[in-house]
Order: C-alpha cells, then structure tokens, then sequence
C-alpha cells in the first residue's frame, strides 16, 4: 500500500527539484524580526531583489508605538495608494496582533520583570508595474518560544484586488503544489507527519500555514513555515524553494505577474490610484553653524523620535523654521529608506540626525551581530539621505546595556523630560507637560509619528521662546554647556 500511494510522490519530487532549508528560529529570523528582512538559505538570500521604498509615490507608513516598560510596542506596515484592500488587511492583522498583545501580556500581568514586547517591522517584496508585495514580520516576546513570525501580503493592480501568498498558485494546481510541498517535509528532522498532514487537511488550513510565500530574483518561488506550524517549535523554520522551472506551471495569472516583476522590474509602481499625496515641498535652509552660547543663554533640545512620517515631519519643520529652532531627530531607518526627502530636508535646515535603530526593537534583547546589523543598517540610510554618518543613536525604549555600548562608535542619548506624547494624544496636554517641566538644558523627549505631537510644537515654541529658551542641538548643547 505505501510503495502504491508514495510512488506518484516520489516521481514528481524526482522533477521538481525542491531544496530545504532547515534552521532554527535564532538564525533564520535574526535579521528577519530586527531588521526587517527574511532569510531562508544563504545563498537563495543573495538572490533577492532590493526595493527602494522611495520610489513609491505617495507611500506613507503607519507607525505606532508604546514606551510603557511593561509593556513595549512598535509597529509599522506601509500605506500605498491604490491598494487600499492590502493596507485593510494588514491594519486588521496589525490591530488583531496588538490587541491581544495588549489583553495577554500587559493587561494580564505577564511581565516577568524585564517587560515584554511585541514588534512588528515591514519589507517590499516588489513594488513595480501593477504587483506590490510586502512581508510583515513579528517578534512577540509574550508569545511561546521565539515569538516570531511573518506573513506575506500581495496586490494586484491589474484586478485591483488583495491576494494572500496562496494566491500566487493557480486553484487548480493547489494539490499538485501541497504535495510536493509535503513529500518534501516528510523525514526532515522535527516534522510531525500528524502535524504535517493537518496543517494541510482543508483550504481553511493552507492558507494559514501558506502565508508567507515570496520570488527570488532568479524567478524560484519560497515558501517559508513559522516555527511549529509542521515540525516541533525546536525545528525552527523551513523554507522550501521551488525553482522557476517547477514553479511557473503552477502559478496563477496574478502569480506569473508577480513572478515577471520580481525578476525583471518593468518600472515604477502603478496601481491605478485616482490620487496620489503629493510629497510636501520643504525650502527652508540654513548656512552657517549655531553660534548659541549654553553657557550665557538658556538652551533647551527638543528631539523627535520614529520618524520621518508624511505628513507630520514636513509639518513639524514648518512649525520649526518660524522660530529658528534646531532640534535633533532620531529616525527610524525602514523610515529613513521610505522617505529621504524629509531627512535630507531636516538635514538642510540645521537639525541633527541621529537614529533610532532600523525598526525599534529593544536592543538589549538582541545579540551582538542584530545590534550591529539595526545600527550599520540606519546609518547607511540616513547617509544616503544626508551625506553624513550621524553621531548619536537614542535606544529604543531608553533601553541599553553594555552589550550595546560595545556593539558602536555612536553616542548614546537619553532625556530628562518625557511629554509621554505616546500615550496622551493630545496636543494641548503634550505642550503644558513640556512648558511646565521645561529647565535649562533639558533634552525632552516627543515624537514626530503623531499628530497631536506636533501640533503642540507651535505653543512649545512661542511659550519657551517669550520666555527666554534658546532650541539646539543634542550635540550643540554638549558642547557649549
């Protein structure tokens, strides 16, 4: 009876040529949950087509965070126009995932002393001609095990409609696909054949294990497994990749599309969008250095974490110019990569760059080569954007140890006044907080993500300028104290 039902199976292996990565949740996510990006086997990694964020017009990325110490959040997934069915479904998954976050492992109390956290960092998969794909990634702390996982989010501009990574296979070829899939499993170290077999028992179940699907550069289709969804949560990972010559038979018509934009760009992105936000225009420039003495003058550094945001930073640096201040921004780098624009604008106007890691994990958590890899990540963009390396890096969450003094050149920078503008979204509470507490010398604490941070800007400005304020630099203020 076996040699009956595996033979039909062990011809079409014989065809297909699949390959297996097996690796832990440790290897095959460092990079994935701390820098945005994926890994299967090292050398299907090397194949894989950049895309640069910038390009896409009018894309904006939605951000949210908590500095909460029991309970620290940082999320971000992209906004792009003409595929409003795609962001509904990541914002679902996203406030789906927060929520229960929020009801598990704060309200519930399972902090073990040290606060959890849930991240969630996004990557373009293709972003050309009528295909958009991004991949969420997310590092929850309170959740067994590793906690990461990651899913796979594709549109189809020529339909206009969202499709899961199952819908990259043509319905009819669906069986064929799961077969492969599973003869090539079967016998890996760590697969459960119960386990396998009911991960695929019935349409409702593959889409669920088969969601995070995505095209090397050569055209070869990876498939990629969450820690335990068909082997024991040691097994870590597996990705399967399934080379274009298998692949494409199988492939729906939106899937060969996919396929053709990710190994050969046609152009820049086009979804049929009936408007696109036209990126603000920010002219204000200055020369010469600041020649404020903190010594003689009340000084005072405003700083601004998690962005750039649009619209919210060129807004902020309106506010900013009429008052002649110069403040420092720590920005996010997968921000820095959407939106150079704003860096290089903030940079023009004599404001300091500093960052914030590349998708705001706390650092302490991570090891030395993630550390390194969220801080070498960030200052490359934001020397991009700018043409300068910056010098100060603020942690996320305040959060560093001496693993991560070791791990970089850059100067760390804390704060002594925190609007918790994060928490209270309301812009004439966030101003009060920074008028009443307000000292010489201070660095203050806000966040150019929110809105109702920076409309409390203008009254900060006014009130603390009539008062005698002068708004620097981090660095300045260092080195004129």
């Amino acid at each position: 009876m076996r040699t009956h039902t595996m033979a039909p199976t062990l011809m079409l292996l014989g065809a297909l040529s699949l390959t297996v990565t097996c690796s832990t949740a440790s290897s095959a996510y460092s990079d994935a949950a701390t820098v945005g990006a994926r890994t299967g086997s090292s050398t299907a990694s090397a194949r894989v087509h950049g895309v640069d964020p910038s390009k896409i017009k009018g894309l904006r990325i939605v951000s949210d965070n908590s500095e909460d110490t029991s309970c620290r959040f940082a999320t971000s997934y992209p906004d792009v126009p003409g595929a409003r069915a795609m962001t509904a479904a990541m914002k679902k998954d996203v406030e789906q995932r927060l929520a229960t976050f929020r009801s598990t492992a704060c309200e519930d109390g399972q902090d073990n002393g040290e606060g959890t956290e849930l991240n969630i960092g996004h990557q373009f998969l293709v972003a050309s001609g009528d295909v958009l794909g991004v991949r969420l990634t997310t590092k929850d702390l309170s959740a067994a095990g590793s906690g990461l996982s990651a899913r796979t989010y594709w549109y189809d501009g020529k339909a206009h409609a969202y499709r899961t990574a199952l819908g990259l296979v043509a319905d009819g070829s669906r069986d064929a696909f799961v077969t492969a899939l599973k003869a090539r499993l079967k016998g890996r170290e760590g697969v459960d054949a119960t386990a396998l077999d009911d991960a695929f028992s019935d349409p409702a179940s593959r889409a669920a294990v088969l969601d995070d699907m995505a095209f090397t550069a050569d055209g070869a289709l990876w498939v990629t497994f969450d820690r335990g969804d068909v082997a024991v949560p040691a097994a870590g990972t597996l990705t399967v990749t399934v080379p274009k010559k298998t692949i494409t038979p199988w492939l729906s018509a939106f899937g060969k599309r996919a396929q053709q934009q990710t190994v050969q760009p046609s152009g820049p992105l086009d979804l049929g969008a009936h408007h696109t936000p036209a990126p603000a225009v920010i002219t204000h420039t200055v020369s010469g250095a600041d020649h404020t003495d903190c010594k003689k003058v009340r000084c005072i550094a405003l700083t601004f974490d998690d962005g750039p945001a649009a619209p919210e930073t060129a807004t902020l640096l309106k506010y900013l110019a009429r008052y002649h201040a110069r403040v420092t921004f720590f920005t996010v780098g997968q921000n820095v990569a959407a939106h150079p624009g704003l860096v290089r604008a903030e940079a023009r106007a004599g404001h300091e760059i500093g960052n914030h890691s590349w998708n705001h994990p706390d650092l302490t958590r991570l090891t030395r080569r993630q550390i390194i890899s969220q801080l070498s990540r960030t200052n490359a963009a934001i020397k991009a954007a700018t043409g300068k390396t910056p010098t100060l890096f603020r942690p996320p969450y305040g959060a560093i140890n001496q693993t991560v003094r070791n791990a970089t050149t850059l100067s760390p920078v804390l704060w002594n006044v925190d609007t918790e503008d994060w928490k209270y979204p309301d812009a004439a509470r966030v101003a009060r907080t920074v008028i009443n507490k307000a000292g010489r010398n201070d660095v203050v604490l806000m966040h150019d993500i929110h809105p109702t941070s920076v409309a409390a800007v203008p009254e900060i400005l006014r009130t603390l300028t009539a008062r005698g304020y002068h708004f620097v630099t981090v660095s300045h203020l260092r080195a004129t104290m």
